[in-house]
């Protein structure tokens, strides 16, 4: 017969991805002021991961913000071609360690509209850094993120939807 199989979940390192992390001094230069919203997202910069949708959501967020800032942390094939159609916004690169820790620690809101992730391992960093989370109710979010508890839930697929949440 099998052994006892013990199924462990995937956890995320809270003494490196934790809200203690938060740096006036990164927050500064991203251009940000006292308490100014920093809007986050985080992963490779290429096709799959939605970017055109976090660019609306945040634009619908800066409507209501004018002073917020999208910062995007990660590199990938469609950087430079992102960069160039969009200036405005904070290109960090990739970062690893306590220095994407720290990354996310000093934004607000994390930004996810990904449906090709396994699991997402993205959110539970944002989340363990003490940023509300919006996405799409698919892997990781929907395990993790009570909606209007800790973010903020779209049905899969659902844009319009995913950008209303983002303006909240």
């Amino acid at each position: 017969g099998f052994a006892r199989l013990r199924v462990v979940a995937r956890g995320v390192d809270t003494a490196l991805f934790n809200p203690r992390r938060r740096s006036a001094n990164l927050r500064r230069a991203w251009g940000l002021a006292g308490h100014d919203l920093a809007v986050i997202s985080v992963g490779r910069i290429a096709p799959e991961k939605n970017l055109p949708l976090t660019l609306r959501a945040f634009e619908a967020m800066r409507a209501a913000n004018p002073a917020a800032r999208l910062i995007l942390v990660g590199d990938g094939p469609e950087r430079s071609a992102l960069q160039a159609r969009h200036p405005q916004h904070v290109y960090a690169g990739m970062r690893t360690g306590e220095d994407l820790a720290t990354h996310y620690a000093s934004a607000d809101i994390f930004l996810f509209p990904s449906v090709t992730e396994t699991y997402g391992n993205v959110t539970m960093e944002a989340m363990a850094s003490g940023l509300a989370v919006v996405a799409y109710d698919y892997a990781a979010a929907a395990e993790h993120v009570r909606h209007d508890y800790n973010g903020l839930l779209a049905r899969v697929d659902d844009a319009e939807a995913f950008v209303r949440s983002a303006e909240i």
